[in-house]
């Protein structure tokens, strides 16, 4: 959730992938972290929407934090910077309350449950110090998640809702992207949500988060299809575009896009955009607001697409861009 949560940055084989498949093997759910984001949740006396305040006062009386809102004229500061001779949290001036209440969550989690991050990796058994590294940074940031957007409230908010992520984003006060990203982490046994694939991408095709609740696998070779409705988002920046997909195997889906743009606001300044992927099986489709016009139920509405040229099986695709590697 946010940008801090980079965790698929490369395509081969590596750390990154090593953190990502920890998270996908637990379906993108840590039970442990949304437990404890309930616990203080309750224990600060947050209110859903209006996180931000609350946070800043545990930090200070709790662990005498200075909350510090700096200039974006400071080129070393992106998101956060926490000096801890001064017990000072520098934020930059253009995020919005709900990213600062992340970012705030973010440095809680490292003063109130270190030693859980520490066990949860632990348990992990990560092979290098640097899959420890990301990993530390993955489940801080899904705690953060976790906290501004409370396992219990959030999902029973999403059900009511339909999952309309804009109206959601507004109910919790957090962008489209975080929005998503946490309803790709609602597999709480007992009590699961919809198992969501998320996604995000540049326009140059590299994907620099995957994650997913269920059975869909991404490509880690070759880039993603161009067929996908993720790709369109960019070319229509302020529409949530829909997508009824089939893939080789014969698996549908809906999926659900939109762009986004992050980074300092004024004339000059330059920003990041990203296309935002949602995605979950046909069949709980129905459940979704934007199913709403869509024929589900004709395999001819479907767009076909793939996981990539290089690992496609689809020799008739017209945007078929290289030779696949499953002709070998």
């Amino acid at each position: 959730m946010g940008d801090g949560h980079k965790l698929a940055s490369f395509a081969l084989p590596g750390t990154h992938d090593e953190v990502r498949d920890y998270f996908n093997q637990r379906h993108n759910h840590v039970a442990e972290l949304d437990e404890a984001a309930e616990a203080i949740f309750a224990d600060s006396g947050l209110a859903i929407g209006d996180v931000a305040s609350r946070l800043a006062l545990r930090l200070s009386t709790r662990h005498g934090v200075r909350l510090q809102i700096a200039s974006t004229d400071d080129s070393e500061l992106r998101k956060r910077r926490y000096d801890a001779e001064t017990r000072t949290l520098r934020l930059p001036d253009h995020l919005r309350p709900g990213q600062q209440a992340f970012q705030m969550a973010v440095q809680l989690a490292e003063l109130e449950i270190g030693e859980l991050l520490d066990a949860l990796i632990a348990n992990a058994k990560f092979t290098s110090d640097e899959s420890r590294r990301l990993a530390r940074i993955g489940l801080a940031n899904y705690f953060a998640g976790a906290l501004v957007m409370p396992y219990a409230a959030f999902l029973q908010s999403a059900e009511e809702l339909a999952y309309d992520i804009e109206r959601l984003s507004n109910r919790f006060g957090v962008g489209f992207e975080a929005v998503c990203h946490r309803l790709s982490t609602l597999q709480r046994p007992g009590m699961p949500g919809l198992p969501f694939f998320f996604v995000r991408v540049d326009r140059a095709g590299n994907v620099s988060k995957r994650h997913s609740a269920a059975d869909f696998h991404f490509s880690r070779i070759g880039g993603t299809c161009p067929l996908w409705i993720v790709y369109e988002a960019f070319s229509q920046p302020e529409r949530v575009l829909t997508q009824t997909a089939v893939m080789p195997d014969g698996r549908s889906y809906l999926w659900i896009a939109r762009q986004v743009v992050s980074g300092p606001v004024g004339y000059g300044r330059p920003q990041k955009t990203f296309a935002i992927g949602l995605g979950c099986d046909l069949r709980h489709a129905h459940r979704l607001i934007y199913s709403r016009g869509l024929d589900l139920s004709d395999p001819e509405a479907a767009t076909p697409i793939g996981t990539g040229c290089k690992v496609c099986e689809r020799q008739r695709c017209p945007q078929r861009a290289a030779p696949s590697l499953l002709d070998h």
